[in-house]
């Protein structure tokens, strides 16, 4: 059967997985009437609850006897290594833009990827059933951001569709008959060539994507480049050119059928399947043949920017709410991590029973963090730190600069700007953006980013939306400054007190509620000043035997600021860390005893003179 290999990219939330959706459904890989959810292919429970592609996933229709192998991919910049993984499987793109946002940065780093691999990507203008949609300025935006970088000129001669993934429709034309998505099914057959390869020559396919399963234990997803695989066949792993890895047998071979991965023989050059029954291969290793003489050429993945220490949970309540708390078990879940996602490096610390965990950004690491405290994992994780290099030629300090574009109501644009420009940020471009809306386009550091989200949907109301993307290396652009206020700090183990807390939230905003477990060292709130204070949130009302009736009822607290995973973690300072477990994320200080924090301060401050 004729074969066609093709990945959807796009920016985040531009409808992706609604648009597979229907292009199963309408290609008949469901039964009638069968019960199916929403984003069917956001199996994983975190990318449920979130609304977006965390892993990149594969599955096939049959279109007019042909077979398309479609593989969803991410669109958050943090998960950038998996759609660089993917382009490497297959042989055209859709690029979806949404009709009404148009190009944002992630838009330009999958197409950048997408032409820099030689692929002639179709683009699909979505949701223009929008109100606001504006599908041709949308089409000239995209043209430009070819030309921009690079492309060539049949890769400039793109062809486009427009179309609603929500409604399942797609047409050569503003004026179809928005019906179904026939047009795009048909382009897809005649845009995409089929794969070219080898089909005499040795088998041999790249891993790309490495998962584990209950029962088959470590499954394999790639293309194979060359030659057929078959069932019990012999394979050796290769490594780096010529080095063997290890030796084995494929015990399973599985295809993509609809959203079901089944059984099959043998599967020719070209098709992408998962293999299953080899103990060590890992991403980007090449399975091949015993005659095989070196792997197969794999795409370099972008250093990673962003890096955060995962430490034991050695807090007072350590190992009261969670099953995996040695270090020995955080290794051994890191390790297997970053086995199966490339963009993840993991390194021991200099810390004893911790090690530096680096990524793409906070996103991706706080994935991470959640997935392992949802396995049942306790965690203190330090302040995540931008990674620095140096130039070869000056010797000169660099750190990561990324491109943010915020879309904000023109009433909001001066603050957005002020807080940018202190955090280092350069303006490179002002723009009205339709209704109201003005489209901000910086350059900063990395780490003028850290802690600022939530500060930036403060100031404009929740109304503001920003998109950030790697822009590379440059020089270290100088100081910035950090949180303005202390914290306020447990000087006692026990339950958080109502009676307490009443009189303690004059002094600042509260994390706790009443019944809360504390501890000495525990941040329980933000102090109203620049430095930190220690407080008593157990201390109880002294009993008498007069008292007046209701006067309790008077001492009424304010509710106290909820913190996200990722919150949490852009909050702290360098000497503060997150305890993640089971059912709690708490702040506390990184030496919890109040006379070693003083006697690190001096130390710091000694070294600093």
């Amino acid at each position: 059967m004729p074969l066609r290999n093709v990945a959807i990219i796009a920016h985040v939330d531009h409808g992706k997985t609604t648009l597979v959706d229907q292009l199963l459904r309408q290609s008949g890989a469901f039964r009638e009437h069968q019960a199916v959810a929403e984003r069917a292919l956001d199996r994983n429970e975190l990318e449920r609850e979130r609304g977006i592609t965390i892993l990149a996933k594969c599955t096939s229709v049959i279109w007019r006897d042909t077979r398309i192998n479609i593989i969803d991919t991410p669109g958050h910049a943090d998960f950038g290594g998996e759609v660089e993984r993917i382009l490497n499987m297959v042989d055209g793109a859709l690029l979806l833009v949404d009709a009404a946002e148009g190009v944002l940065p992630q838009t330009k780093f999958v197409v950048g990827k997408a032409l820099a691999r030689g692929l002639h990507p179709i683009v699909v203008v979505n949701k223009v059933d929008r109100q606001d949609a504006r599908p041709h300025e949308v089409h000239e935006e995209v043209f430009e951001l070819f030309a921009a970088l690079g492309a060539t000129d049949r890769q400039l001669d793109f062809p486009i569709v427009f179309a609603s993934g929500r409604q399942g429709w797609a047409d050569l034309t503003l004026e179809g008959s928005r019906s179904d998505l026939t047009a795009l099914f048909d382009l897809v057959l005649n845009h995409v060539p089929a794969p070219t390869v080898q089909q005499d020559a040795a088998f041999a396919m790249v891993a790309t994507i490495l998962e584990y399963d209950p029962y088959l234990g470590r499954v394999l997803t790639g293309r194979v480049e060359q030659g057929i695989a078959r069932v019990n066949m012999p394979v050796r792993v290769l490594r780096s050119g010529s080095d063997v890895v290890e030796v084995g047998r494929l015990t399973k071979l599985l295809s993509f059928r609809g959203l079901d991965r089944l059984p099959v023989d043998e599967a020719v050059a070209g098709d992408i399947v998962a293999v299953a029954g080899l103990a060590q291969a890992t991403v980007p290793d090449t399975i091949g043949a015993p005659e095989l003489a070196s792997s197969l050429p794999a795409i370099p993945v972008d250093p990673p920017t962003l890096s955060m220490t995962f430490r034991i949970n050695d807090g007072p309540l350590g190992g009261s709410e969670g099953r995996k708390v040695t270090s020995r078990q955080i290794r051994d879940r890191l390790l297997r991590e970053a086995e199966g996602n490339v963009a993840i490096r993991v390194t021991e610390s200099s810390e004893s029973e911790a090690f530096e965990v680096a990524g793409r950004g906070e996103l991706q690491l706080g994935v991470l963090i959640e997935q392992m405290r949802r396995e049942g994992f306790e965690l203190t994780i330090g302040r995540p730190r931008v990674i620095m290099r140096r130039d070869d030629a000056t010797g000169e300090r660099e750190e990561p600069l990324e491109e943010a574009m915020i879309d904000v109501d023109e009433a909001y644009s001066g603050i957005v700007v002020d807080k940018m420009s202190r955090r280092k940020g350069e303006l490179r471009e002002v723009r009205p953006f339709g209704a109201g809306k003005t489209r901000l386009t910086f350059l900063i550091p990395s780490r003028g980013l850290i802690g600022y989200h939530g500060e930036f949907l403060t100031d404009t109301r929740g109304t503001g939306i920003m998109n950030r993307l790697f822009a590379g290396y440059g020089a270290w652009r100088g100081p910035i400054e950090g949180r303005r206020n202390g914290s306020l700090i447990s000087n006692a183990d026990g339950m958080a007190v109502h009676y307490a807390l009443f009189y303690l939230q004059e002094r600042g905003a509260l994390f706790v509620d009443p019944g809360h477990k504390v501890y000495v060292g525990m941040i329980i709130g933000e102090h109203s000043r620049g430095s930190d204070l220690d407080v008593n949130p157990i201390k109880e009302k002294k009993l008498t035997n007069i008292r007046a009736a209701g006067k309790d009822d008077a001492m009424l607290l304010t509710p106290p600021r909820r913190m996200s995973l990722e919150q949490a973690l852009a909050y702290i300072e360098d000497d503060e860390l997150v305890e993640v477990t089971p059912s709690a994320v708490r702040l506390r200080k990184r030496y919890l005893n109040p006379h070693d924090r003083k006697r690190m301060e001096r130390q710091e401050a000694g070294a600093a003179a």
